[in-house]
């Protein structure tokens, strides 16, 4: 995966999430491109770790791991919370996936092979979470850090609001 995959992020303005796409061919591009990332680096994509993938793919709300790990039970790869917790831990690892920590729970990555720090968007009705690049690092927060000789290694963004279906329920 290049920062060039345009097939897995739709271009525009809107982050993936809240803006509409065929989610079918999005899953099934996420999961290729997966493949094709794991088995160019040398990464075992096994097919548990698959799972919770697709399962992460499957909506654009963050899911608990005791929620990932009952799909998991479902498809027939165990009941016991390490094997989600592994699961989850790998893809978050190698950039598949994202923890959201307000909601403590897992999204998948919108931008995986691309260097960048999540921002997230999280509807507070419909728990839809949208991610776009943060430029943390780029803005007020990298000028304070380079004026005192910090250097930032991770940035995580999470904004609490309401998402464009929502915005006329509330």
């Amino acid at each position: 995966m290049t920062s060039g995959d345009d097939d897995f992020m739709p271009s525009g303005t809107s982050p993936l999430g809240f803006e509409r796409h065929d989610h079918a061919h999005c899953v099934e591009t996420a999961l290729s491109a997966a493949e094709s990332w794991c088995a160019a680096g040398g990464l075992r994509l096994t097919p548990v770790r698959r799972k919770a993938l697709e399962i992460l793919l499957q909506e654009h709300r963050a899911l608990g791991a005791y929620e990932v790990l009952d799909r998991l039970r479902g498809a027939g790869f165990g009941s016991q919370p390490p094997v989600a917790y592994r699961a989850l831990e790998f893809l978050v690892t190698h950039g598949f996936a994202h923890r959201v920590e307000r909601l403590n729970a897992f999204i998948a990555c919108a931008h995986p092979g691309e260097t960048h720090a999540p921002a997230f968007m999280i509807c507070r009705l419909c728990d839809t979470v949208a991610e776009a690049a943060s430029t943390a690092s780029k803005g007020e927060l990298g000028d304070a850090a380079r004026a005192a000789g910090f250097v930032i290694e991770q940035t995580v963004v999470e904004a609490e609001g309401v998402c464009p279906a929502c915005a006329g329920k509330g």
